[in-house]
């Protein structure tokens, strides 16, 4: 949870960069799972996924 309270303090606009390397992170975890290159931890994607999540819900209470 040390990651939420930091990115409490964040601005709108580093919400967004962060939103899009997580977006980007994701993105990565499911190439690596259709190519079959190597086994990708499951754990990482529910981890980016709420991640995202976070951030979203942090941009949706700034903008209230």
């Amino acid at each position: 949870m040390k990651a939420t309270k930091e990115m409490k303090s964040l601005q709108h606009s580093e919400l967004k960069v962060r939103l899009e390397e997580f977006k980007k992170e994701l993105l990565k975890h499911h190439v690596k799972a259709a190519s079959g290159a190597s086994a990708v931890n499951p754990g990482k994607f529910k981890q980016t996924k709420k991640n995202i999540a976070r951030v979203l819900t942090l941009m949706n209470q700034k903008r209230v």
